[in-house]
């Protein structure tokens, strides 16, 4: 049984990746694990009080999750919506152990504490198809100095037509 859930938090450990073989004709997948710690804050006179909160998994499947992991960061403020559910599992002395988690989330990092963002051009320019972007992903943008697909850095590329953006992207205050 599941929930939908959507709240932001704070990545507290570095993200972990695991890789699953091809099945067939599909190219191999993964999970990408964020732990999340989702506060409970209580307006008050003297601005929010966190009144506890809780610390939940977040799976995110995909094919691009390696590449994902790179620009997930302890301490980075992130927004998710997914499944909440309840993992149970045994632990070292049989003993039955159980906690929340959140399945097929979208993570959106939000724009607290980060100096500069900068998009690599989708596919080198190459038409996009819903083949190449997984469902319910968004294409994370690439972080400053990051290598393109071309092996060229993200911030050498330029683009007058604007192509690889959108009204959700955020603003650029260079422009």
């Amino acid at each position: 049984m599941s929930t939908r859930f959507s709240n932001d938090g704070r990545i507290g450990t570095p993200p972990e990746v695991r890789m699953f073989a091809s099945n067939g004709n599909q190219p191999p997948r993964g999970v990408l694990r964020l732990n999340v710690k989702f506060d409970n804050l209580v307006p008050t006179e003297e601005g929010p009080v966190d009144k506890g909160g809780f610390w939940a998994n977040v799976e995110i499947f995909g094919r691009d999750v390696e590449q994902w992991a790179t620009l997930y960061q302890p301490g980075m403020s992130v927004m998710v919506d997914g499944r909440m559910v309840r993992d149970t599992w045994q632990d070292q002395n049989g003993q039955e152990q159980a906690a929340f988690k959140v399945t097929n989330a979208r993570v959106a990092i939000l724009p607290y504490r980060i100096a500069s963002v900068e998009m690599t051009p989708a596919n080198n320019g190459a038409p996009t198809s819903a083949q190449n972007a997984p469902t319910g992903q968004g294409t994370p943008a690439a972080a400053q100095s990051a290598p393109a697909h071309d092996g060229v850095p993200a911030s050498a590329h330029h683009t007058s037509s604007g192509q690889g953006t959108s009204s959700s992207d955020a603003p650029n205050p260079g422009a």
